[in-house]
């Protein structure tokens, strides 16, 4: 095997452990940047969990994908969970305090009010669904 090809893959390698350790970092920081944010919301309610939904009213995968998938979930688990959507371009200082860089993003909240999962652009139904712990109830 040719020396540089293996040093290239090397490198390749390399970058996408940073790159993931990166993204890691982030999320973690995020997480942590959120708790004790809830209160900024008057309709928050301690006791179930939620989705703290950043979007603007310009952001395509917000409207096409994100929204819907939200609307099916509340659909379908709207008495197991609550939804607070927050318009990112109307509302900069929530987005900017919760360290929002792009939309559509979700922030998952347990039921006790701590923050669990963030996801940066557009979640799945299922994603959602594990990551708020809604398996287990059925229609």
């Amino acid at each position: 095997m040719n020396v540089e090809l293996v040093e290239r893959l090397l490198l390749s390698v390399l970058l996408s452990a940073l790159a993931v350790a990166a993204y890691l970092f982030l999320n973690r920081y995020l997480l942590r940047r959120a708790s004790g944010k809830l209160a900024r919301f008057p309709s928050y309610r301690v006791g179930r969990p939620a989705l703290v939904y950043f979007s603007t009213p310009t952001c395509a995968p917000c409207k096409t994908v994100q929204r819907p998938v939200i609307e099916r979930l509340k659909n379908r688990y709207g008495e197991w969970f609550q939804v607070i959507e927050v318009d990112a371009s109307r509302q900069p200082e929530i987005a900017q305090e919760w360290g929002v860089m792009t939309v559509p993003t979700t922030f998952v909240i347990d039921a006790s009010g701590k923050p669990r999962y963030v996801n940066q652009g557009v979640a799945t139904a299922e994603k959602l669904i594990q990551q708020l712990e809604l398996e287990d109830f059925s229609i």
